[in-house]
């Protein structure tokens, strides 16, 4: 079987300087809009307790020099705010839409519309810019329907081409597997393997240090001498150094998780994992960077939406769901207190079958993944 999906490239850009300034004038146009339209909501809100219908054509009478930039560049800036209010008011949980700030996040998205965005050979076509140099390391098929052009804290151009695509469903391998995340092994899996914590921050966590030491300290001599930072060339030489450490760090980790989540996807047909409370769980300072750092969430995402691509099953159990201390040989559940974190394996006083804590959690994970497989199987046929 085969689906239309939406899928994003990554692709690096090598604008010329004339190129640069007018991504500078979108990032900064496309602010704008952002922090004034957020603005007058707030305040004619205080004022007539009701929400303001405000769009960005309204301001490019006060404001002309909004109309040197893409115009869809800037009604994406209205659509994202509106989302970013109807996120807010579904649940408070997504905050309150934040106002940006120059040098981070700079981005802006168009659309394509006949023909304004295309990829061509080691070029990339923008609306009001034209061709641009890129780096295009594989073909991309599909209808192209938008295009995201970001600048990273290094100084890189990126655009991300979403294209809307068919997927095809990967071979059956009549293979089910369970998943435990842990922070010593990333992953332990059912079948008894187990996939080490590449800690990719923890690697880099000295120099990382070092460098961020020495911005603090320019940071210091610049506000001595009452220089502005931006202003103060030491000091944004040194900040370029501490975001291209951070850089490589989300780079390899990206990495890591894109091939071994597309690995598991590919030789499995049921994936069962944890349905963890990352955001509690960080809540414990003294594992609350491990944590951060094993990005759980991500890898969980990106499973998700690869089974979803490719025809595979992802099962998430309940986080409540006593995996390790449950015998998966004869299902005697144990208590907290016979089960401490320290206890890495254990003995059922049930079957006497011995446990490794990690493999054991795996086994269970992977038995209530497929029960609950069968429970929505039924349920759906019984529908019918």
């Amino acid at each position: 079987m085969s689906k239309q999906i939406l899928k994003a490239h990554k692709i690096r850009l090598y604008p010329t300087e004339d190129q640069q300034i007018f991504f500078a004038k979108s990032f900064g146009c496309a602010r704008f809009i952002w922090n004034r339209m957020l603005a007058d909501k707030i305040k004619h809100y205080d004022c007539h307790k009701e929400s303001l219908k405000n769009t960005p054509a309204q301001y490019k009478k006060e404001f002309e020099w909004l109309k040197e930039v893409d115009s869809l560049a800037l009604a994406n800036v209205q659509i994202n705010l509106q989302r970013a209010f109807q996120s807010f008011f579904k649940s408070p949980t997504f905050g309150f839409p934040n106002f940006k700030h120059k040098g981070k996040k700079d981005s802006y998205t168009t659309n394509n519309q006949k023909g304004t965005i295309a990829v061509g050979l080691n070029r990339i076509k923008l609306p009001k810019i034209g061709h641009i140099k890129a780096t295009i390391e594989r073909k991309i098929t599909g209808l192209v329907k938008s295009a995201t052009i970001t600048k990273t804290a290094t100084g890189k151009y990126f655009v991300s081409i979403l294209v809307e695509t068919v997927a095809v469903d990967l071979p059956k391998t009549q293979s089910n597997i369970g998943i435990d995340l842990g922070l010593i092994d990333f992953i332990v899996l059912s079948d008894g393997s187990k996939v080490a914590n590449p800690k990719f921050l923890s690697k880099l966590q000295n120099k990382l240090a070092r460098e961020q030491k020495i911005l603090a300290k320019r940071r210091l001599v610049a506000k001595t001498q009452q220089r502005k930072l931006s202003e103060s060339s030491n000091y944004q030489k040194q900040k370029t150094k501490v975001a291209k450490i951070y850089e490589k760090i989300t780079n390899a980790r990206q990495d890591f998780l894109h091939k071994l989540s597309f690995n598991l996807i590919k030789n499995h047909d049921v994936i069962a994992i944890e349905d963890l409370n990352v955001k509690g769980m960080v809540k414990n300072h003294k594992l609350a960077k491990a944590i951060l750092d094993s990005s759980w969430s991500t890898f969980t995402t990106m499973l998700a939406y690869k089974a979803d691509w490719y025809g595979k099953e992802l099962v998430k159990i309940d986080r409540w769901y006593p995996s390790s201390k449950t015998c998966s040989g004869c299902g005697h559940l144990l208590t907290k207190a016979e089960l401490p974190l320290s206890v890495r394996s254990w003995d059922c006083p049930s079957c006497l079958q011995k446990n490794n804590r990690d493999i054991n959690a795996s086994l269970n994970i992977l038995n209530e993944g497929l029960r609950l497989v069968t429970l929505k199987t039924v349920g759906a046929t019984g529908l019918a």
